[in-house]
């Protein structure tokens, strides 16, 4: 550990402190140097200066209660062996009764090693060395071993190997010198004094690079895909010493130490060195370890030095703090069963229904650990098959709900530390809930401690300040282009997956990453190679990402919220499509058509909706043009948005039967399911990250209590019903998995289709988006069905409907009706969607 510097004011490089040292070292000298190291002392260039060096176990005291063996000592280690090895003449010759008598301390003449020339000193103190462990540290030198150490704030350093305790010489502004007359670099510390205290260290510039030739190449190439076990802050044993390895990319600085709480956050004694062409400086700091705070001090191009947190880092303070933690984790997971299985069912073959989740506020206050202790619960209770957590990243403003990153490889330290949020995915995947996380790759904010311009000059973001700056939100889009930067991207990916267990991740923003025009206008973007406005750059580095994920991880998915119709964002990568582009090589996407249309088709009043009839079944034109989710998440339910059931039209029992009947079409639609927190109990305010979902709605003591609590009933019914019933999800991607009864009913606001699954097997879905009652409605069916039974009625007295049921068994007649050989007749309740499946 480095202690702390004196207080402001003190002036621990006071020449008068050196030369009463000299005088006192004078005044209590004993003996006569060696031979040998006589001989080798006048080989030195420099005057030599005397030092007191006591070979292992040679004090009079100890002397006295010894037996001078010569075979005691070669058995010396080499820094003893160079002082006794003289001695052994004169034992020899003396009689072996003499060795009661004292032997006198044995003092080694130490030259003052040649200095740090002035240019390096120049660039060690401004912080511009690339080589500093070429300089400091122990090397053979004409004459023995020169030790040079720069301790700023020092008021002495004395070298100790075994029982050799050599001071070096004050060169002034923090640097030591001294040679010792050995032969080779022994095992050494450093016992530095400070004012008020002294402290026995490693020297951490007597260690060789922790990074070796296969993970530069790695790094050079942009394919280390685990990149943070490299790059970062790692506790360690190196060459037999424990401490943290400290490792970041900056090509473009002109020099880079490390800071922290370890050295009271003056890096100057602490420089990295560069490891050649890769762009990496590295240091390995004996003694630090877990917990300790540090940021990268950097000497930019121009001169100037900025302090960084370390884009690597895997723990970091809570904002608004800012620095990284030095981190190892813990963790024991218990989720072997979860992983083994994971990947049985491919994703989009089997039943998937996502509760979004903002962690800082769906009980606001609760810590991981806190939340694993209920929100696996409550998930399971309703029978989600996932949970979506809005991004855990490290991120400065918490307005941004977390899509504005900073710590890319760390969870947010506003619920615990990183093995918190493991026990937390653990909980929910022993409890049978995959863990979706959203994921931001496309963009970061620009705060002046984080990636912005990095080492001075645009690093992680383009060059071109027009393809850098996001022109939506204020941030720098990052440069797909450099190799390093999709590394750093590709291995986040990989990171979150086999650290933390995530079962899936969310691309944020894949739109804003595809388009070089994406919110610009004429002028300000410039065409790709081919004249196109694809981001070339962008659809490469997607590719490379989801192809690495999927290969490492399997069972893992990856979904695109991507808005626009850009082809083959499920294909995978190696098909090329119309547009001449490989597939995006995405397992789901985001179907922003179907909740726009949809959302818009249920906001109007129910007499206006037979004119936006289309609204509704226009998703069926490209349902199987990739792979869906249909998302009612958090970006509709704010801004003024209005909640869910706020944006249905009526009086309050018709909003919530709006909602209910919604509810029922959309997990009856081909695609995933996906709703967020509070909707799933018909919340009527918008959400707000400061307070989270109305949980006060559910209360018994509130009079609309049973309101809000029959839709949650409801939302459970479906999905339970839902995993029952595998023609609702076998066959999403399957265009043979649906068929429409009726598309065209405009007139009476209904929508009727089959869904089938794997064996043929039909469930029949009939939506009724009318505020009235339709008896004996005809509904054309297969002739193979003798009998239909109802399995779900939104309109059932339970979730707070009027209770209009189909409860007996429905038979088929003879009657075609919609194209089909045969028809049942249905009681169509209000505002409604009821579901049948074959009664056998």
């Amino acid at each position: 550990m480095t202690p702390s510097p004196p207080s402001s004011g003190s002036d621990p490089k006071n020449p008068q402190k050196t030369a009463a040292k000299k005088a006192a070292k004078k005044a209590t000298a004993k003996g006569a140097t060696t031979k040998g190291a006589a001989a080798e002392g006048a080989a030195a260039e420099e005057t030599p200066v005397r030092r007191k060096a006591v070979a292992k176990k040679t004090t009079a005291e100890k002397a006295a209660t010894k037996k001078a063996t010569p075979k005691k000592t070669t058995a010396k280690k080499t820094t003893a062996k160079k002082t006794t090895a003289k001695k052994a003449p004169a034992k020899k010759s003396a009689p072996r009764k003499a060795a009661a008598k004292k032997v006198p301390p044995v003092e080694v003449a130490v030259s003052v090693s040649p200095a740090v020339d002035a240019a390096d000193r120049e660039r060690l103190l401004v912080g511009t060395h690339h080589a500093p462990h070429s300089v400091l540290g122990a090397h053979p030198v004409t004459g023995g071993v020169a030790f040079r150490a720069f301790r700023p704030y020092a008021r002495s350093v004395t070298v100790v190997s075994g029982s050799l305790r050599a001071e070096l010489h004050d060169d002034g502004d923090g640097f030591f010198a001294g040679l010792l007359p050995l032969r080779e670099v022994p095992e050494y510390r450093l016992l530095v004094e400070y004012e008020g205290s002294v402290q026995e260290t490693e020297d951490a510039y007597r260690f060789l690079p922790t990074l070796g030739d296969l993970d530069l190449h790695l790094i050079g190439e942009g394919r280390h895909e685990q990149l943070w076990k490299v790059l970062g802050a790692e506790p360690m044993t190196h060459q037999g010493v424990t401490g943290t390895r400290f490792s970041v990319w900056a090509p473009n600085a002109r020099g880079v130490r490390v800071a922290g709480g370890f050295n009271f956050w003056d890096g100057t004694g602490h420089p990295m060195r560069s490891l050649g062409s890769s762009g990496v400086w590295e240091l390995f700091l004996p003694g630090v370890g877990e917990g300790e705070l540090y940021k990268f001090e950097i000497t930019r191009p121009d001169g100037s030095r900025t302090l960084r947190a370390d884009p690597m880092a895997r723990r970091t303070e809570t904002p608004p703090n800012t620095s990284s933690i030095v981190h190892a984790s813990r963790y024991e997971w218990g989720d072997g069963t979860w992983l083994a299985h994971r990947a049985d069912i491919p994703v989009h073959e089997a039943p998937f229904s996502v509760y979004e989740v903002h962690l800082p506020s769906w009980r606001p206050g609760l810590t991981y650990r806190q939340l694993a202790d209920q929100l696996p619960a409550y998930v399971k209770d309703l029978g989600f098959t996932h949970v979506e957590l809005m991004p855990v990243a490290e991120h400065p403003f918490g307005g941004s709900w977390g899509y504005q990153v900073t710590g890319f490889y760390a969870p947010t330290a506003r619920l615990g530390t990183p093995d918190d949020f493991k026990y937390l995915v653990d909980a929910l995947h022993r409890a049978g809930i995959g863990v979706i996380m959203d994921w931001v790759p496309a963009h970061f904010p620009r705060d002046d401690w984080a990636l912005a311009e990095f080492d001075g000059r645009p690093l992680y973001e383009h060059e071109d300040p027009l393809r850098a700056a996001h022109p939506d939100w204020g941030t720098l889009e990052f440069d797909f282009g450099r190799r390093e930067v999709r590394n750093f991207l590709v291995a986040n990916a990989v990171y979150w997956c086999e650290e933390f267990h995530i079962d899936g991740l969310r691309v944020d923003a894949v739109a804003s990453m595809l388009y070089l025009d994406y919110s610009r206008e004429p002028g300000q973007w410039s065409p790709n190679e081919h004249g196109g406005r694809e981001n070339l750059d962008a659809v490469a580095f997607l590719q490379e990402m989801n192809a690495t994920v999927y290969r490492r991880a399997p069972g893992v998915v990856t979904i695109a919220e991507e808005s626009t119709a850009w082809d083959g964002v499920t294909r995978p990568t190696h098909h090329r499509g119309p547009s001449g582009f490989g597939g995006l090589g995405f397992g789901l996407k985001w179907n922003m058509g179907w909740m726009h249309d949809s959302l818009e088709y249920m906001s109007h009043e129910p007499v206006h909706r037979k004119y936006h009839h289309h609204e509704m079944t226009f998703s069926m034109v490209y349902a199987y043009s990739e792979n869906y989710v249909l998302p009612i998440s958090h970006d509709e339910v704010v801004h003024g948005k209005r909640s869910l059931v706020s944006k249905m039209p009526g009086d309050w029992w018709q909003q919530r039967a709006n909602l209910r009947a919604y509810l029922g079409f959309m997990w009856a639609h081909p695609g995933k399911q996906l709703l967020f927190m509070g909707q799933e109990f018909a919340q009527g305010a918008e959400w707000s990250e400061a307070h989270g979902p109305d949980w006060w709605l559910l209360d018994p003591s509130y009079g609309a209590a049973a309101d809000h609590r029959g839709v949650r009933d409801l939302v459970r019914d479906l999905n339970a019903l839902y995993r029952a019933n595998p023609p609702l999800w076998q066959r999403d991607t399957d265009p043979a998995g649906f068929q429409w009864i009726t598309g065209d009913a405009a007139d009476d606001n209904v929508f009727a289709f089959l869904r089938h699954d794997a064996d043929g097997t039909p469930l029949l879905a009939v939506s009724h988006m009318a505020p009235v009652v339709r008896h004996d409605y005809r509904i054309g069916v297969p002739e193979d069905v003798p009998a239909w039974l109802e399995v779900l009625n939104t309109d059932a007295d339970d979730y707070g409907g009027s209770g209009v049921t189909n409860p007996d068994v429905v038979k088929p007649e003879p009657q075609p009706w919609h194209g089909r050989p045969a028809s049942i007749r249905l009681t169509l309740p209000p505002l409604a969607t009821v579901w049948l499946r074959p009664a056998w």
